[in-house]
C-alpha cells in the first residue's frame, strides 16, 4: 500500500514543508491511514507527527503544529489508499460483464467498496461486508450511502445477482437503520424478474425503512448486444407500471422519495415531471431529473440568446438518441437569425440500437456520424468521455478527431445537464 501525493495546494502547509507530487506518506501519528476517511481523521490533530519519503528516496519526519481544522493541503489520486474492495457479484444485468474485449482496463474493474459509496456516490450491495467492515462503518457512521436493492425478494435477489449473500438485504438494511445510516437506494428493473408483484413487494417492504431511506430510483436495464443473458428491454405497459407504482408508494410515504429515471416517461412519450418530483435530484447521476434540469436551464438561456449572427453559421450538437429527442424540441424553440442549429442523433452500432444514453456514445460511432453528415462546428457532451480526459470508451481520442477532421471546431461542453455553456457558444458566435 502506498500513499502517493498527487497535488499540494500553494501556499498550504504541506506546501511550506517543501512537500510535492508523487512524495509518499508513510504514516500519521505513527498511523498508516487506508484512506481518504483515515487521513482526514489523523490530520485533524493539533499536533502531528508526519513521515514522508521524498521522491528521490530520502525519508523524513516533520512534526507540526497546527489549529485543529487546518487541512495539510494535501491531495490524492484515489480516496482509496489499500485494496478497493472488489464486487462479489455476477449480476444478469451487469453492464460491465456485457463489454466486449479491447476497451481501456479501467472500464472492467468493478467495485463494491462502501467507503467508495459514501465518499463518491456509487452504488453498492453490501454483498461483500464482513463483520470487521460492519464495525468499522458502525463507528464512523457514514452517511448517506448508496445502496442497489433491486429487490428485497431474497431468493430472488440471490438469483439476481448471482450470489447466496445478496439474500440478507432486509437484515443489511436493518442494521443500517439500527445505526440511523441513511441511504440512497436504487432498483435496476429487470422484465420478468423483478417487475409487477415483486417490484411491489419491494416498494412495501422499503416502507419499514422510511427513517433512513433519503431517496429511491428506479431505472431501467440496459440490454446491449453483447448481453449473454436473454433479457428483455421495458415496454411501455411496463413503464407506465413503474410510475404509477412509484406515485402510490409515495403518497403512503407522504413525500417523494421515490423516482422513476426519465427513460420511463421517454418510453411513454410522456412530459417528465416537474422539478419537485426530484427532491434534491440525488439520484441526477443515474439519470433521473436530467432531462428536467435541462428543459428548465433551456428555458432561462433561450431568452439571452443573441438575436442574429453577424454571419451564417451552422452549429452541430452530437449526442445519443435520448438526447437527441430533447434537443430537437429545443431546435423549434431557438430564433437566432444566421444560426442553424442541427443534432445528430448518434446511432449506437457500438452496443447496439438498444443502447441510446450519450455516456456510452464512442469514439468510433462519432466519426462515421461526422463522416456521414456535413459539419463545420460540433459540440460534443464530456459525459461521452473518461472523466478529466479527451477518451471515449474505445480508447479513440477527442485529439484524434481533430486530426482526421482540421476543418471542424470542437466545442466540448462539461455540463450535460444545462444548456448555458451551448448558449454561451452561440452567443459568442
Amino acid at each position: 500500500m502506498k500513499i502517493i501525493i498527487s497535488q499540494v495546494e500553494k501556499n498550504s502547509i504541506a506546501d511550506e514543508l517543501g512537500l510535492c507530487a508523487g512524495d509518499e506518506i508513510i504514516s500519521i501519528n505513527k498511523t498508516a491511514p487506508r484512506d481518504i476517511i483515515d487521513y482526514s481523521f489523523l490530520v485533524k490533530d493539533e499536533e502531528i507527527e508526519l513521515h514522508v519519503k521524498h521522491k528521490s528516496g530520502e525519508e523524513e519526519l516533520f512534526e507540526i503544529e497546527k489549529d485543529y481544522d487546518d487541512d495539510l493541503g494535501i491531495s490524492f489520486e484515489s480516496a482509496v489508499f489499500d485494496r478497493v474492495k472488489p464486487c462479489a457479484n455476477k449480476c444478469i444485468f451487469c453492464f460491465v460483464d456485457q463489454q466486449p474485449h479491447g476497451l481501456r482496463k479501467s472500464l472492467y474493474v468493478k467495485d463494491d467498496d462502501w467507503r467508495l459509496s459514501y465518499l463518491q456516490g456509487t452504488y453498492i450491495t453490501l454483498t461483500n461486508m464482513k463483520e470487521q467492515d460492519w464495525q468499522r462503518l458502525e463507528s464512523f457512521h457514514p452517511s448517506p450511502l448508496f445502496v442497489s436493492i433491486h429487490t428485497t425478494n431474497p431468493k430472488l435477489r440471490a438469483k439476481m445477482l448471482n450470489n447466496p449473500n445478496a439474500a440478507k438485504i432486509l437484515d443489511d438494511l436493518g442494521r443500517l437503520k439500527k445505526n440511523d445510516i441513511k441511504i440512497h437506494a436504487q432498483i435496476v428493473l429487470c422484465p420478468s424478474y423483478n417487475d409487477g408483484d415483486e417490484l411491489l413487494r419491494t416498494l412495501d417492504d422499503l416502507k419499514k425503512f422510511k427513517k433512513i431511506l433519503n431517496s429511491l430510483a428506479i431505472v431501467p436495464v440496459g440490454v446491449s448486444k453483447f448481453r449473454r443473458e436473454n433479457l428483455k428491454t421495458v415496454d411501455k405497459k411496463i413503464a407506465q407500471f413503474v410510475i404509477d407504482a412509484v406515485e402510490n408508494f409515495n403518497r403512503e410515504m407522504k413525500k417523494n422519495v421515490a423516482m422513476a429515471s426519465d427513460e420511463f416517461f421517454l418510453i411513454l412519450g410522456k412530459e417528465v415531471p416537474e422539478k419537485k418530483y426530484y427532491g434534491n435530484f440525488a439520484q441526477i447521476e443515474d439519470g433521473v431529473g436530467a432531462i428536467r434540469l435541462l428543459k428548465d436551464d433551456f428555458e432561462k438561456c433561450k431568452k439571452k440568446l443573441k438575436k442574429s449572427l453577424k454571419n451564417p453559421c451552422k452549429l452541430t450538437l452530437l449526442t445519443g438518441s435520448s438526447a437527441a429527442l430533447i434537443f430537437n424540441e429545443f431546435k423549434k424553440e431557438i430564433k437566432v437569425k444566421g444560426l442553424s442549429f442541427e443534432v445528430i442523433d448518434v446511432k449506437n452500432d457500438f452496443f447496439g440500437d438498444k443502447i441510446n444514453v450519450t455516456g456510452l456514445v464512442t469514439g468510433g460511432d462519432l466519426i462515421k456520424s461526422l463522416n456521414k453528415n456535413k459539419v463545420t462546428n460540433a459540440i460534443i457532451p464530456s459525459v461521452m468521455l473518461r472523466e478529466g480526459t479527451d477518451e471515449f470508451l474505445d480508447g479513440i481520442k477527442i485529439s484524434d478527431i481533430k486530426k482526421d477532421f482540421p476543418d471542424i471546431q470542437f466545442y466540448i461542453i462539461k455540463d450535460c445537464y444545462k444548456f448555458k455553456e451551448i448558449a454561451d457558444i452561440i452567443n459568442s458566435l
